[in-house]
């Protein structure tokens, strides 16, 4: 009889259909998560970055080496320890700038091509930058580069920059430097969607304009040009410019700008307000400031330091038709040092008798009055004092200052003007730090 052989191993059971699905996830997932971390390998690869914790290199990088060290890893050529290394120093701009100064500045310079590096690296270099530049010494290494001055002014005009509000940061620090006023005659391509010509001042100023809220760069308002056109108009070239019809729009850059000083942005309206200050030192412009048919900058001085208040009909009625029946709710810019600023030019613009006559004519008094009686402030106060004397001086004595005054040109004319009671512009003190 033959053996029997081993029992037949039974057939499995076929797999259900929900084994088959279950199966397909699993495969998908698992080649998706491959997918992704390939993908995420290529992407540190090409940016530089590794996929190595970040958290973890940058506290081992800060364990194992002390600040000045740190400063050193910025030029190093592994971007990752660079990117770390950036990122770290930042509050050691503020804390202890000197750490950037060694080495004959050797750190700011590299700071100044990692401006060029990668967005994660480049924007921790610029605000380091904007921290250092109030020293003298990195600020003049910073604003005599012409080389980095053409890369900085070709890329906060690139609609698609996204460091553009750290570098209007920048160069509103930059401007301080006197020798910045060339700018009048610098030169760049304009982006097409800019529509500007090839002057870079025309192009900041276009950008300041146009870009406002967002709406030329996604990622920036260029209020702190606000800055650079106030420490700008210091020089005589640039209040000029304001005060210039330009070819190319036929339009006069101080009429562009004065629309903001009720602008919801601080930083914009100090800017603005302290730029028309300083053109109001061009005496000659006067007429043209003042005359509603040109320029017409009255308004846009008094109706920032305006408030709620009611005045008497026989007020009211002689003044400009838009401080006229303002609404209940209107507020006096909450900013006392740009109440002060505004209070300041008004006094620049009494220099002249006809300036004088028509702050008169136009009822410009009872809005100091009610600007010193509700603003707390000393230096407000006083601005509004020293107004008010001339404002509500002798017209007779007028008459005899403006016979007795010296001609054009000698060198008693500011002091025994108004104008010397109001010193010209210069915000050392609103050095921007980040």
């Amino acid at each position: 009889m033959m053996p029997k052989g081993p029992a037949a191993t039974p057939l499995p059971k076929c797999p259900s259909i929900a084994v088959f699905k279950f199966l397909a996830i699993l495969v998908a997932r698992t080649t998706r998560r491959h997918r992704d971390q390939r993908t995420r390998r290529q992407d540190a690869d090409r940016i530089g970055r590794s996929t190595r914790p970040y958290s973890l290199l940058s506290s081992t990088l800060l364990l194992t080496t002390g600040p000045v060290q740190l400063v050193g890893f910025i030029a190093h050529p592994n971007p990752q320890i660079r990117q770390v290394a950036v990122v770290n120093c930042v509050p050691y701009s503020t804390t202890d700038p000197a750490l950037f100064k060694a080495e004959d500045l050797q750190p700011v310079k590299n700071l100044k091509l990692l401006v060029e590096d990668h967005p994660n690296v480049s924007e921790h270099a610029v605000n380091i930058l904007v921290n250092l530049s109030g020293d003298q010494e990195v600020l003049k290494n910073l604003a005599t580069d012409e080389k980095f001055l053409d890369f900085l002014f070709a890329r906060i005009v690139s609609p698609d920059e996204h460091n553009a509000n750290f570098l209007a940061m920048l160069l509103a620090n930059l401007a301080k430097w006197d020798g910045l006023k060339d700018i009048m005659t610098r030169k760049q391509k304009a982006p097409e969607q800019l529509g500007s010509d090839d002057s870079v001042i025309n192009q900041l100023m276009d950008l300041f304009v146009k870009g406002q809220d967002g709406t030329y760069n996604k990622k920036a308002d260029f209020d702190y040009l606000a800055y650079v056109f106030a420490d700008l108009s210091k020089h005589i070239e640039i209040r000029k410019y304001f005060l210039e019809t330009q070819k190319y729009d036929g339009v006069l850059p101080l009429t562009k700008i004065k629309v903001f000083t009720e602008h919801k942005s601080d930083i914009r309206r100090k800017g603005v307000a302290s730029t028309i200050k300083n053109v109001a030192f061009e005496i000659e412009s006067h007429p043209s400031l003042l005359s509603d048919e040109e320029i017409d900058i009255l308004p846009y001085i008094l109706l920032p330091i305006m408030g709620s208040e009611e005045y008497d009909d026989d007020e009211s009625m002689d003044m400009l038709a838009d401080l006229q029946l303002l609404p209940p709710d209107k507020k006096r810019d909450p900013d006392n040092n740009i109440v002060q600023t505004h209070v300041e030019t008004l006094m620049l613009l009494t220099t002249t008798l006809p300036g004088r006559e028509l702050l008169r004519k136009i009822k410009v008094y009872p809005i100091i009055r009610e600007t010193h009686m509700h603003v707390q402030d000393e230096d407000v106060q006083d601005a509004c004092d020293r107004l008010v004397q001339v404002l509500m001086s002798d017209e007779v004595q007028d008459e005899d200052d403006a016979e007795n005054a010296p001609e054009k040109g000698t060198d008693k004319g500011p002091e025994s003007g108004p104008e010397s009671r109001v010193e010209e512009l210069d915000e050392d003190d609103e050095l921007v730090e980040v």
